[in-house]
């Protein structure tokens, strides 16, 4: 289900603000997996287990995502999505996102990097979150007054789920959200390349993470 509004509205939140932090995180993550070490050691079971649960979240955000494109593609901010994960969160994307930098964080085997890339994350996403709700409500007034009294803004509650029989999705941001999404996979393989050299001694270890 869908709301649409011909009055006029304040524009939308300027996203450029949110790039910027989360390229920033990224920065600080990337240095971070370059020149530490985590606490458990690489090759044993508590490391692989932590890997494997990161990959697994991951690929949810991956999924995720994709499954939120297809609800909002192309209509973001044009129309009210109310169905779907919309049905169980106003910002599903930014839900699934933050459970991917978690993700990243333990796929380094690192429970602090893990804390700190969905920490961040989940600031960042809870401004832009509130700015942006800000911005739907003075487009759709109550009908989104409506729609967020019963739908949480970030944590997902499964049991409003509610879909729709028929609905159109633009592929152009399917595709976009896609490759967008092949960077959160990539680091998989870049993070065992990592830890390969640095277990052969060419890249320094700086201080060990935990």
């Amino acid at each position: 289900m869908a709301y649409t509004s011909l009055k006029s509205a304040p524009k939308p939140f300027d996203q450029h603000k949110r790039l910027i932090l989360v390229q920033v995180a990224a920065v600080a993550a990337i240095v971070l997996l370059l020149f530490t070490e985590p606490f458990l050691t690489e090759g044993s079971d508590g490391h692989e287990y932590m890997e494997l649960a990161g990959f697994i979240l991951v690929l949810a955000c991956f999924l995720g995502r994709l499954w939120s494109i297809l609800y909002v593609g192309g209509r973001k901010n044009g129309e009210l999505i109310v169905s779907g994960p919309f049905s169980v969160t106003q910002n599903p994307l930014y839900f699934f996102s933050t459970v991917g930098a978690v993700g990243i964080g333990l796929m380094f085997g690192s429970v602090l990097a893990a804390a700190f890339l969905g920490a961040v994350s989940f600031f960042v996403f809870r401004f832009t979150a509130r700015k942006e709700a800000e911005f739907l409500l003075g487009k759709f007034g109550a009908a989104y007054t409506a729609y967020a009294e019963r739908t949480p803004r970030f944590w997902p509650n499964p049991a409003l789920y509610t879909d729709q029989d028929e609905w159109s999705f633009s592929t152009r941001a399917l595709k976009s959200t896609f490759y967008d999404g092949l960077y959160f996979l990539a680091l998989f393989p870049l993070i065992e390349t990592v830890e390969h050299f640095r277990l052969s001694g060419v890249l320094p270890t700086l201080f060990t993470v935990y």
